[in-house]
């Protein structure tokens, strides 16, 4: 029993750090504290942690475009984290800046840091199928960027501390572009724009909001590829989506 009892003080530990190192990313403490006890609930974010921002009619112009030229100057040769010393190009995303719809992933791979553009491998082939297929849409139409801009070293998850870096101009791009809707594509995507620690398969299906903006959760593409018979859950969460747009 009591080596049982040391594995689970380990487990708890462990899990504690983690949910520590989130923190700093703006999820609220109570979220870190305890998940939501409910299974359809997803937890929001406090007043005061971020300010809802009325929707903008500036990016139906040239306004949207001029703004996000202007974060992608703010940028710059970013050398804000140490993905800086590995990339070989800094991926900012693309897309209208006048999209009612915005896809935000989880970092640039490999494929993305040759091209400088947001899903272009395998998974990015996916996406284009999502969007072209089932959303009767091009991807000139949506915007789509990852949480980080930097492909992190043989893809492994972003760090915390890159995520903070990159935080201020993902918010400036969502600000810029003020879609409907966002979807978010796995994990790292989920819980930073609804500022929870509970895991995708929890909170995909479901609409939370960012700052005013609709938020589907929901398998990322590269999780697709692995496992082909989540694509049914990805139909039903774009289904939702496709309802709210035509609101």
């Amino acid at each position: 029993m009591s080596g049982e009892r040391d594995d689970l003080l380990r487990d708890l530990a462990a899990h504690a750090q983690h949910l520590a190192r989130l923190a700093p990313l703006g999820i609220p403490a109570a979220a870190l504290a305890a998940a939501p006890s409910r299974p359809g609930a997803i937890a929001s974010t406090p007043a005061g942690a971020a300010q809802r921002v009325a929707p903008s009619t500036a990016a139906s112009s040239g306004g949207g475009q001029a703004r996000l030229d202007a974060i992608r100057a703010d940028i710059g040769d970013c050398q804000r984290c140490q993905l800086a010393g590995g990339r070989k190009t800094i991926v900012f995303g693309q897309g209208s800046p006048a999209a009612r719809l915005m896809f935000v992933g989880e970092a640039p791979g490999a494929d993305e840091d040759q091209q400088g553009l947001a899903f272009v491998g395998r998974a990015g082939q996916l996406l284009t199928d999502i969007i072209e297929k089932g959303l009767k849409l091009s991807r000139a139409e949506v915007f789509i960027a990852n949480v980080i801009k930097c492909r992190p070293p043989q893809n492994r998850n972003p760090e915390p501390d890159e995520i903070l870096a990159c935080q201020p101009f993902l918010e400036q791009q969502i600000d810029a572009i003020r879609p409907r809707v966002i979807v978010g594509l796995g994990k790292f995507a989920g819980q930073w724009l609804l500022k929870t620690a509970e895991p995708i398969s929890r909170i995909r299906g479901r609409f939370g909001e960012f700052r005013g903006i609709q938020v589907m959760p929901t398998w990322h593409p590269a999780y697709l590829l692995r496992n082909p018979s989540a694509k049914r859950d990805v139909w039903e969460d774009m289904k939702q989506v496709i309802e709210l747009l035509r609101d």
